[in-house]
């Protein structure tokens, strides 16, 4: 009996390479990683992603993601 051998999904994360077990939502993505959705602004290949969308963005095999962290400061 054959099986499909799940390799997993490979994305670029600021500029690193990152391996999980299956495709994500944006949001399980960035829970997996310990960032705070409310702090960070994501550019999903080459495009800045509008919060709006990232509930419905599942992350693929080859995507690249920056993900920039909004400090306040005076």
């Amino acid at each position: 009996m054959l099986r499909d051998i799940e390799t997993g999904v490979k994305v670029m994360i600021n500029g690193e390479a990152h391996e999980f077990a299956n495709s994500l939502s944006l949001p399980e993505l960035l829970e997996q990683i310990g960032m705070n959705p409310r702090l960070i602004a994501v550019e999903y290949n080459g495009e800045i992603l509008h919060r709006q969308f990232w509930v419905e963005t599942r992350i693929k095999n080859g995507d690249r993601l920056e993900i920039v962290t909004i400090v306040g400061g005076g």
